[in-house]
């Protein structure tokens, strides 16, 4: 007990005094002074074989899956690794009551039963080159916020395009970095032919669902496995039956070692975006405006949703996807809400604006340029405070609530005069929403935030249906939501089909959710207008902000906050101490899944198979098994990761691969704007547990062959 508690608080001293665990790092950029830091603390590989443009590394194995996930390579004939939760609507899509792969689990035994996923892709890394110069000099000192952004939005966009017009299979894109003072271009390959290989049940992939979200102890193997198909010469190409798998570059090892408290433990993937430089301004309004409409609004949504799921096995499968896609950040909301003011963020936030406001009025040269800046700042988010309020709430409502809204929106901005594939998959997508929908839980949605956004806003705020809801059916909005959908022709694809058709007795704009997404529309404009003034000027501030951050502090190792490029975040594996007289192990086991079965019977959070709980009680693990012969499910370490790290690898000193990255843990939810050291952890699956559930509850040892296993 005493090793252990002295293990705990080392690895809390080491992150008050090095940091070392703190930081998205940009593998194309990392100095010496991370890559000291990170050697110091136990990686046994030179930078090179982490990030090399022009050699196989480490860099290679890992890909963008979707552009919402991360995955890792894991075979020389392209399988990935990725969490259940990034493949959930892959195993959705292929999903029906008489073949219920999201209850069951899918297995593939053979190539040609792997499953196509059209909308799919994965993106591999090439090269980061910082263009910084280039897209900064098309800057003009004289120039308004509107027209710095129009001359750098240009720059990029030309920067990128440059790299498809000297090869077609490649994609440049360039990025802002640091609140738009930095620039970088990243060159990637995307695959489009990716196939489900497995999946294991829900009661494993998605063990604890919305109850254990984001939190520790967790006991949920969150894993998923495709595999990536190319051409005949390993170039990427669009589905097709004679696609062969793909032959990476670099293929990440597999550990069997396990790990230990301390050990060291890197995540490399796919982070989304965090605001660690944001004002407390910024704070603030993200606290009260996207989060509680979030908070409020879906909360409304998803009990509708989640009743009628638990009642019809075809509503659950067709909501499962949506209802996983939205509960998740509404769970996230309330989260991060509750551990700014827990954490007390704002404070810790405005203590470090005051040394800053010190800092410019001590410095000529600051104080020349950025007097009134936390002024300014104050001032512009006071002004457009409540009209970003209330569009909040209205983009929640409205724009991603009710699904005869969202269709009509897609068909209304539909470009049916783009390129061939683009028009046809956008047509795939939208018949697939379609098959997912049902007409009378969309109305009671419909129905239900209609009530919900007006007792949230002002009345200036309420759109025109509202008047007509008054007029025409005395207030009364079910009636209303009735009639809409009586009304409608896009209820069902007929009325694409006879807009597509062009049936001159069926005027598309006539119809009333189209009139209705219309004016959806007008109003977002609208607020995007009364906003616009504003919002360039925090813009502008919150760039400026960032700079002097960096020249206060320029002794300090900065990176910059996640964008959805490729990063690379280190630290130890560890436990930590979540409030007083409690302290969480840095690992859980399937006794553990055992446990919960038993202690929350009848909750289908928890239901899990008989025949998975007769095998987690044989303790038949095989070479799975740690050095006592336990099933290790779940690990935590320091690593710093946010959102799009999903499905990110988690490597140990060697760069052999330990676990999948898939979640983060409650007591620092407020992670993406402050790191909490003694707090924040990376929840991961164990890989072990991984292979376990392929080979022994899915028997598919033919996938187990195709690893590089190192024991």
């Amino acid at each position: 007990m005493k090793l252990k508690y002295i293990l705990i608080v080392a690895c809390s001293l080491f992150t008050l005094t090095g940091r070392a665990d703190e930081g998205m790092w940009m593998l194309g950029n990392l100095n010496k002074q991370t890559r000291k830091a990170m050697k110091e603390l136990g990686l046994q590989m030179p930078a090179d074989k982490l990030y090399n443009p022009k050699k196989p590394s480490l860099k290679d194995a890992v890909v963008s899956f979707g552009g919402f996930c991360s995955g890792v390579v894991v075979s020389e004939d392209g399988l990935v690794f990725t969490n259940h939760h990034c493949g959930f609507s892959s195993v959705q899509q292929h999903s029906s009551v008489e073949h219920d792969y999201l209850k069951n689990g899918f297995v593939a035994h053979s190539r040609a039963e792997e499953l196509p996923n059209p909308e799919l892709y994965v993106r591999f890394l090439l090269r980061t080159e910082d263009v910084t110069k280039r897209v900064l000099g098309a800057v003009k000192p004289s120039m308004s916020e509107m027209e710095r952004s129009s001359a750098v939005d240009s720059m990029m966009m030309v920067i990128g395009g440059e790299v498809s017009l000297k090869d077609s299979t490649l994609l440049g894109v360039v990025d802002a970095y640091y609140g738009g003072n930095e620039f970088w271009l990243s060159v990637y390959r995307d695959f489009n032919d990716v196939r489900l290989v497995f999946a294991p049940p829900s009661s494993v992939g998605k063990f604890g669902w919305d109850t254990d979200n984001w939190i520790w102890p967790r006991h949920t193997g969150d894993f998923c496995v495709f595999r990536i198909y190319a051409d005949r010469k390993n170039r990427p190409a669009d589905y097709s039956p004679d696609n062969v798998p793909y032959h990476p570059e670099y293929v990440a090892p597999i550990s069997l070692d396990g790990y230990k408290e301390g050990s060291f433990c890197m995540t490399i993937g796919y982070p989304g975006s965090t605001e660690r430089y944001l004002s407390s301004f910024g704070i603030e309004e993200m606290m009260n405006n996207s989060n509680q409409a979030q908070i409020d609004i879906r909360g409304v949504k998803q009990a509708i949703w989640k009743r009628e799921m638990d009642s019809k096995d075809s509503i659950r499968i067709k909501y499962a996807s949506k209802y996983d896609e939205s509960s998740n950040y509404w769970k996230n909301s309330i989260g991060v809400n509750r551990a700014i003011r827990k954490l007390g963020i704002l404070d810790k936030k405005r203590e470090m604006e005051q040394e800053i406001r010190r800092w410019i009025q001590q410095n000529p040269e600051e104080r020349e340029k950025l007097l009134q800046l936390f002024t300014d700042l104050e001032l512009n988010y006071k002004n457009r405070r409540e009209v970003n309020r209330a569009q909040a709430y209205f983009i929640e409502s409205f724009l991603y609530g009710p699904e005869l809204v969202q269709l009509a929106l897609k068909i209304l901005n539909f470009d049916f005069e783009g390129e061939q594939k683009a028009v046809i998959a956008g047509l795939k997508d939208i018949v697939e929403q379609y098959s997912n929908l049902d007409l009378d839980i969309d109305k009671e949605v419909f129905t239900a935030l209609l009530k919900e956004y007006r007792s949230k806003v002002d009345t200036t705020f309420l759109p025109e249906i509202y008047h007509t809801i008054a007029q025409k059916y005395d207030g009364n909005e079910k009636a209303f939501v009735d009639s809409l959908y009586a009304s409608s022709e896009l209820t069902t694809p007929r009325g694409l089909k006879r807009f597509l058709e062009r049936d001159t007795t069926y005027q598309i704009f006539d119809d009333p959710a189209i009139s209705l997404g219309i004016d959806m529309l007008t109003m977002l404009f609208d607020m995007n207008m009364q906003t616009q003034a504003p919002t360039t000027e925090i813009i502008r501030g919150e760039r400026l902000l960032n700079g002097a951050i960096r020249r206060m502090y320029a002794s300090r190792n900065f990176y910059p906050d996640a964008n959805s490029t490729m990063r690379l975040s280190f630290g130890t594996v560890c436990g930590y101490t979540p409030f007083d007289g409690a302290e969480y192990d840095y690992y859980t086991t399937t006794k553990g899944v055992l446990e919960k079965v038993k202690a929350h019977v009848g909750d289908v959070d928890f239901a899990v198979q008989p025949e998975l709980v007769s095998l987690l009680s044989s303790r038949n693990f095989g070479r799975y098994a740690d050095e006592k012969g336990e099933m290790k499910v779940c690990f935590i370490s320091n690593n710093d990761i946010t959102g799009g790290n999903s499905g990110s690898a988690m490597f140990n000193s060697k760069g052999e691969l330990l676990g999948l990255a898939f979640d983060g843990n409650w007591e620092a939810m407020s992670s993406d704007i402050l790191y909490e050291p003694k707090m924040q952890r990376t929840i991961g699956v164990d890989v072990r547990y991984i292979l376990f559930m392929i080979e022994k509850y899915g028997k598919a040892g033919n996938l187990i062959k195709e690893l590089n296993i190192i024991n």
